[in-house]
């Protein structure tokens, strides 16, 4: 029998696979549900809340009231040790809250009252990008305390590593945090670390003036750390400058 003939006779028996499945490409393994972000511990204490609100061109002064508001409440509530609100400098309609509660329980407590839930819908009409909660654990703090400064600048700079460098990440950041504190003009310098993206951080900085902080922009504490944060860095250094609402 020729070539020709065994690939006639063969042809009929592949073409009866195919249609039978035995070399079709088999369905994919339909992936696993994403998992959700794991959940705050429990026992963090003091759990570090930081909530970024970004409002409407036509609805910040109306959104500023509200979170006004709100602070002065969550003052009020049982387990908060601190809660501030920044307006950004350059943008007034992003804002961010800077709190800070006694643990989970009492976030959890605050977030299921009737005044949070109606404040959190009056921020759903008049934003123009979803509220934003980041939770952490302490990294390099100070006292908690609420300095007031007329004037002060406060900056509000999220740190993204890669996973793998997310230690030696942790080790320059507390460094960073020991020689900021000490430097002239800092009222805080404050480090937090996420609790369900440990390589992602936030800093808080309060300086005296602007000139303060420029200044301590071009400090060498300031230099080496952005030398061995650019071997490490995830994402852009997001240094952002905001200033107290009163």
């Amino acid at each position: 029998m020729t070539f020709r003939n065994r690939a006639a006779l063969a042809l009929p028996a592949i073409v009866f696979l195919f249609m039978n499945g035995s070399f079709a490409q088999q369905p994919a393994t339909p992936a696993p549900p994403a998992s959700s972000a794991p959940a705050i511990p429990a026992d963090v204490s003091p759990l570090y809340v930081v909530t970024y609100v970004e409002a409407k061109a036509t609805s910040r002064d109306e959104a500023a009231a509200a979170l006004k508001a709100y602070r002065d409440a969550s003052r009020a509530a049982p387990g908060n040790m601190r809660s501030i609100v920044v307006q950004r400098v350059r943008r007034p309609g992003q804002f961010v809250i800077v709190a800070a509660w006694k643990d989970k329980a009492a976030w959890d407590a605050h977030m299921g009252t009737a005044e949070t839930k109606a404040f959190r819908d009056k921020l759903t009409a008049l934003r123009s990008a979803p509220t934003d909660d980041r939770f952490h654990n302490s990294l390099s703090v100070g006292p908690m305390d609420d300095p007031q400064v007329p004037g002060a600048v406060y900056a509000v700079t999220h740190v993204d590593v890669i996973p793998p460098r997310r230690d030696d990440a942790v080790a320059a950041l507390k460094v960073l945090g020991e020689a900021n504190r000490n430097a002239g003009g800092n009222v805080r310098y404050e480090v937090v670390q996420q609790t369900n993206r440990p390589n992602h951080f936030t800093v808080l900085e309060i300086w005296r003036t602007r000139d303060a902080f420029e200044a301590n922009s071009m400090a060498p504490a300031q230099r080496e750390f952005r030398d061995k944060l650019a071997q490490m860095t995830g994402a852009l250094y997001d240094e952002r400058l905001y200033e107290v609402l009163n």
